[in-house]
């Protein structure tokens, strides 16, 4: 793990994307890392531009927001025009293919998050966990069992057991996606 590690999480409003950036500095915390989260997102409470950003470091944290973003997934097309330029050059670009047709680099990891999250729990908004646990499967940047601590700790009332189905799902594919 580098000193600092800069993740943006983007997609609309209503996905959980405020909810996935707080599971993920829960969990790094979890690991023994230190790690803050902040958000933003558009006027409307539901479908306007949504963003949460999680820094993780081993050592302190002198300021709380992404610069510059070693890690970008993207949950929706808007998502991905406005933040891949804030994407570290040799960053990691990560996009749910159910939503993102068109991204600015062929270098990128395209699943289908939304749809997996559909047929794994019935419920789209889960899709934003899943794709939070394909990317610690594929990365290791937190635990499995802090990333399932965090959601049943986190995840609103009644929901909890859908979203560690979809964290199941999510670390099912990346071990798939690492077996290619």
């Amino acid at each position: 793990m580098t000193p600092r590690l800069e993740i943006r999480l983007a997609g609309m409003g209503g996905q959980g994307i405020v909810l996935a950036g707080v599971i993920l500095a829960d969990a790094a915390i979890r690991d023994g890392k230190n790690a803050v989260q902040t958000q933003n997102y558009g006027p409307e409470a539901r479908g306007g531009a949504s963003r949460s950003e999680v820094v993780i470091a081993d050592g302190e944290i002198d300021y709380p927001e992404v610069i510059q973003a070693d890690i970008l997934l993207c949950m929706s097309q808007e998502a991905c025009d406005r933040y891949y330029g804030s994407l570290k050059q040799n960053g990691l670009l990560i996009v749910d293919a159910t939503y993102v047709k068109r991204t600015p680099t062929a270098q990128v990891i395209s699943c289908e998050f939304t749809t997996w999250a559909s047929e794994t729990t019935g419920k789209e908004v889960t899709a934003s966990v899943l794709a939070l646990a394909f990317l610690a499967g594929l990365t290791d940047l937190v635990s499995r069992r802090a990333l399932e601590e965090a959601v049943a700790d986190r995840a609103p009332t009644g929901t909890a057991e859908p979203n560690l189905q979809a964290v199941a799902r999510g670390f099912a594919e990346a071990e798939g996606f690492r077996h290619r």
